[in-house]
């Protein structure tokens, strides 16, 4: 990495998240199919987990993603909504052109080039070669530059101490947090992450996940349907969280 694309990622944090993107295509990246990892194997670099929302999907008023992120990693909060974890959230976003009001899932966009973790001093948050963006709370000392480096407001800070926990998703306090794409699930070969399952159950179908490296997966069948935006492109973080009909 030369020093002017590190310099000019880092810059970003002046800028607003409302802009969004040109539309872009992307394109049958891999065509060998790629099964979720089984948990005795190692991660591979040739897997590429991503997810694309269909905005024109997401039902208003509908917190059938967030209820399900919730209930699947253990975020109960303390009634204090400035302070407690969101993993994913549900924006309402208004065209001043057009005035149209359209309602978008926000959660970690899993960038190829995480300012998150560019900034961390310790290596706590890290990025898998399958592309998942996480935190290992074992060395997170809280600083929290990870939280102001990230232009979508993505992660969240453990404020208080924490009791009910699920075991497949630890926390702690004094860590940061944020959407890990359900790597438990994909991890013990599971495809899918709690929000894109609840959100089916629901009928929307607004949330499409899988392996960019398959082409049959739902994700790619999703990208091939619609052109897909990326929120905030002129960043260049190649985020594989991509949207469409925004």
């Amino acid at each position: 990495m030369n020093t002017h694309t590190k310099l000019s990622r880092r810059g970003f944090i002046v800028k607003s998240i409302s802009v969004l993107s040109t539309v872009y295509f992307i394109p049958d990246l891999v065509t060998t199919v790629e099964a979720a990892k089984p948990l005795n194997e190692e991660v591979k670099s040739d897997t590429k987990w991503a997810m694309s929302i269909d905005v024109d999907k997401c039902a208003k008023g509908c917190s059938a993603c967030v209820d399900a992120c919730i209930e699947e990693n253990g975020l109960y909060g303390f009634d204090r909504p400035e302070t407690d974890s969101q993993w994913i959230r549900k924006l309402t976003i208004k065209d001043i052109k057009t005035d149209k009001v359209k309602v978008v899932p926000m959660l970690c966009q899993h960038c190829e080039n995480p300012p998150c973790c560019d900034v961390c001093p310790t290596g706590a948050s890290f990025r898998r070669v399958d592309g998942i963006v996480m935190v290992n709370q074992h060395t997170c000392i809280g600083c929290r530059y990870c939280m102001m480096a990230c232009p979508f407001k993505a992660r969240s800070f453990v404020h208080e101490n924490l009791t009910e926990q699920v075991t497949t998703a630890p926390r702690g306090k004094g860590c940061v947090e944020s959407c890990n794409f359900c790597v438990n699930r994909i991890d013990h070969g599971i495809p899918t992450t709690a929000c894109e399952e609840a959100c089916m159950k629901e009928g929307h179908k607004a949330i499409s996940f899988g392996d960019l490296s398959d082409p049959n997966s739902r994700v790619s069948q999703a990208l091939k349907t619609k052109q897909n935006r990326r929120l905030r492109a002129d960043l260049s973080l190649k985020q594989r969280v991509t949207y469409s009909s925004i």
